[in-house]
């Protein structure tokens, strides 16, 4: 069977990697740019909404956060309804930062698509969105305490 799983990790991390030294300049750590993002385009979401759209876990969301708006990139604000849920939104800060992370992301979409036709790409979309479906089924399993059998 081919390593796909290996190239995507490869790809990500090489990704993540660039991204982790160009925002540097922002103050944003390793990985936060992902949630600042989320929290741009998502304004009022909550925190474990966040952590699934990322997939990561509650704690690790928890962490990101917390920075962020210690850095004064996002803030906090009760629901009118229920005070117990917090919902996330960016500050001044935060907007000015994002379109910059924004333009990364779209230069990195035509770096990594180079050569590509549209058809190419229409179709590399729609598989890597099967395997992330496939793959969803077993974060979500394992993450109910679920252990899989392999």
């Amino acid at each position: 069977m081919k390593e796909i799983l290996r190239e995507v990790g490869m790809i990500a991390r090489a990704l993540d990697s660039v991204s982790n030294i160009e925002f540097k300049k922002y103050d944003l750590t390793k990985g936060q740019y992902l949630y600042l993002v989320r929290i741009c385009e998502n304004p009022g979401m909550i925190q474990e909404k966040l952590a699934e759209m990322i997939k990561v876990d509650r704690t690790t969301a928890a962490r990101a956060i917390k920075k962020l708006e210690i850095n004064g990139f996002i803030k906090k604000n009760d629901d009118p309804v229920n005070q117990k849920i917090k919902k996330l939104f960016p500050t001044e800060k935060g907007m000015t930062v994002y379109p910059f992370i924004k333009r990364e992301n779209d230069y990195s979409n035509k770096v990594a698509l180079s050569g590509f036709s549209e058809s190419e790409v229409e179709t590399v979309f729609d598989l890597l969105q099967r395997v992330r479906k496939n793959v969803e089924k077993d974060w979500e399993f394992v993450k109910k305490g679920n252990q899989r059998t392999y």
